[in-house]
Formats: C-alpha cells, structure tokens, sequence
C-alpha cells in the first residue's frame, strides 16, 4: 500500500547532545540508514525499517530518539546534520490535522541470520555476528555516570603519568596515559570506554565534541587499589587516506603533562566485558591501539594468578601493527610467561618479507582456535580498524568449517550466548 503524505509515524532521530559520535550505529545498521558528517551521525527516514539492530550497541542511548511526524514533514538528513539538539514533540496542530491519524507501528525486529556465505551480493554486516550480551559470568558495568545524560556533566581527572610505548617514530607516537579521579566514584571494567572533551572551540566556534577511548588498565586500577585508569591513545597526523591531518584529541592527550586535569564523560560498554568465570577462555584479537582492552583483561588475569585466586582457562592474543616498532607494549608482551598467555604477532609491512595479517596468523593456528570455537567457554574479543572485522570473521568461518563445524549454527550460538564481541572504529 502506498504511504500517503499525511501518514503519522515515529520518526527514528539520534541524540546530538548526548551522543559521542563512536559509530557504532552506522557499523551495525544492516540497510546503510545511518550516515555522519563532522558534526552527527543521523537516521534516513527514507532508508530506516525500525529492525533496531543499532539501539542496544549505543553506549550512551542516544540513538533510542523518535518523533511523531507526518510523511510529509519527515526530518531530512541534511537538516538532522545540522542539529544540535533535537526538536520539541509536536502536537496535534502542529501535525496539521484536527485529530492525528493513527502512528504506523513499527514492525517486529527481525531475526538475526547468519548466512553461510555472509560475504557474497550483501557485503559484512557487523551486527550479523558482533554480540550486544555480555558474557554470564561478567561483572555488573555501570555506564553513563558524568556526560549530558547524566547530573554532572563531566568529571575532572588529573593526570598522574604519560607514557611512550612505541619506538621513536613520527608516524607511529602512541602513548599509555594515567588518569587520576582523587575521590570522585569511577568504576568502570575491563572493555568499558570513556569520553575525552578537548579544550577549546573547533573552527566554528563550537566547543569540540567528545573522543571515546578503551580502558586499557583492569578494574582495580593502573596503579592497583587507586581511583586511576589508563588509556592507549595514538597521535594522529594522518587521515585513513594518508592526507596530513592533526588530532584534536590524540594530539592534546599526548602532550598532556603531569598535573593537568582532563575533562572526562562516561564510562561506557556494557557488553565487551570479560568472562569471570574459572577455565575460561579469551581470544584477543586486535591491531594497534586496538590492544588497550586487551591490556587490560590480561593484566586483571595476571594480577587474579599471582594472587592465586583464579583457576584459569587460555589467554590467547593475536596481535597486527605494521613494524615491530611500532606494536604497543611489544616490550612488556615479550616478558609475560609463555603459560601464560600464547602470543602471536603480525606484522604487514616488514621489508623483503611477505605481509601479514591477523586473520593469516589465525588460519596458521586453525587447530588450536578451532577446538575453542566450539568450547562455550571460550570468548571472542576483536577490536582495532573497522576493516579487519570482515577478515577475522571469515577466518573463524573458514577454521570451523574446516573442522566439521557448521558455521551458520556455531556463529549464531556465539552471538546469542555472549561469546564473539566486534569494537572496531
């Protein structure tokens, strides 16, 4: 039936004051109905079928927004890129009728598929496989404590060390952060994030938008039982297009001196945890500064051993940069016991050598990963730059295929049980 001009429906609209432009609602919306410029991300009416696969991934909610519209006076996208803050409701007369027509429902959330050959005329999707659960035995999170959701809207953090972790290198300067919050509360976990806001207005005189970032320290902090956490953060000279380009936000956190105080929001994440329970299993998989939540399951898992406290499972870590040199804490990785944690590291761009990519490494390992598919109590973890996503699912595809797995029936029991987690960016 076709949709008539005066048709009053729920218009799917994202939170410009509350969100923090991390992107995790353009990766995981199957349809594309999610675009972003400098200043938001924002909803095509036209496009958006209401299968909400992006409302739970949100961080901070502000993707669960809608307005009562007519076909007619449906919000555009390039009005919404402008928005810095969301309309009022309308009422009735400001609908144009005297009595408004019955809202459209909004159809059933469809069923997530998972099909055998994900890559072929529809492309990856990241919300096929990437799982918004938690795993059972994790640790409650709590979220959205200081930001414009919250009372206070931020909360300010003193830095108490900054860090090089990569050799010299302009292209490659990343830096370990500590970040102090005095008696303030902040309890976040391994895999939450926070928000940065820089000092200063952007070129448009606006104040400069919130930088998420992982926590790459353990729950009990950088410096154990002190109110601190630290951050893996890249200084960014370059686009992914290789045109100069300076970070806001990567730029003043790498040059922040000790002492300084750093507007933090936040946290955020309520399902990239990991696993509590004893004999389970992690699977790390990352590239560059991807590492920081890794970092810190791994260190919350050493402190657990060296208190004798934990029986655990396997920690594997498979871990790409471009050179040896510039992998963070390659030093420190080198020199945990080898029982461990089972470390394998992939490098692309070493001279006279062939390039090679985390899922490489993986196909190397296919034995080893294959039994852990099929383990539920093994964990999945995979964050770094959003185009490794693609490789490392097919990988897992092809590992357990190879295995007499049927990926369509393991693939969806991981998602459903909380045991693969996509954070790309």
């Amino acid at each position: 039936m076709a949709e008539s001009a005066s048709e009053v429906f729920k218009q799917h609209l994202i939170d410009p004051e509350i969100c923090i432009r991390c992107g995790t609602c353009e990766a995981t919306c199957p349809i594309g109905a999610v675009s972003h410029n400098d200043d938001n991300y924002v909803v095509d009416a036209e496009l958006c079928d209401f299968c909400m696969d992006c409302i739970a991934p949100c961080p901070t909610g502000s993707i669960d927004n809608w307005r009562q519209v007519t076909r007619a006076d449906a919000y555009s996208v390039e009005a919404q890129l402008g928005w810095e803050e969301l309309p009022d409701e309308l009422n009735e007369d400001q609908l144009g009728a005297g009595s408004a027509p019955p809202v459209a429902e909004k159809p059933a959330p469809a069923a997530p598929l998972l099909p055998v050959e994900p890559f072929g005329g529809q492309g990856f999707s990241n919300q096929r496989y990437n799982s918004t659960l938690p795993p059972w035995s994790a640790a409650h999170a709590y979220t959205n404590l200081y930001g414009p959701a919250a009372q206070q809207p931020w909360v300010g953090a003193k830095v108490v060390g900054n860090v090089r972790v990569t050799e010299v290198g302009r292209e490659y300067d990343t830096h370990h952060i500590m970040l102090d919050f005095g008696a303030m509360p902040f309890p976040v976990l391994e895999g939450q994030s926070i928000g940065i806001i820089p000092p200063g207005t952007d070129a448009r005189g606006k104040d400069h938008q919130p930088r998420q970032y992982s926590i790459a320290s353990p729950r009990n902090g950088e410096r154990p039982g002190y109110n601190n956490v630290s951050l893996t953060i890249k200084r960014v000279l370059e686009d992914h297009q290789g045109n100069p380009v300076r970070g806001v936000a990567s730029n003043y956190m790498c040059d922040l001196e000790l002492g300084d105080e750093v507007k933090v929001i936040g946290p955020f994440g309520s399902s990239f945890l990991m696993p509590n329970h004893p004999r389970s299993n992690i699977v790390m998989i990352c590239t560059g500064t991807g590492s920081a939540p890794m970092r810190a399951m791994t260190e919350w898992r050493r402190r657990l051993r060296k208190s004798g406290k934990f029986d655990g499972g396997k920690l594997l870590l498979f871990f790409g940069a471009r050179t040896r040199e510039e992998l963070p804490y390659f030093g420190p990785l080198k020199n945990l016991p080898h029982d461990f944690i089972d470390i394998n590291f992939a490098f692309s761009r070493i001279p006279d050598q062939p390039k090679q990519y985390v899922q490489d490494v993986m196909r190397q390992r296919a034995a080893d990963l294959a039994a852990l598919i099929d383990d539920p109590n093994t964990y999945f973890y995979v964050c770094g730059l959003r185009d490794m996503e693609e490789g490392v699912v097919l990988a897992l595809q092809d590992i357990a295929q190879q295995a007499g797995l049927s990926w369509d029936s393991v693939g969806e029991d991981m998602k459903r049980q909380g045991r693969l987690h996509l954070e790309t960016y």
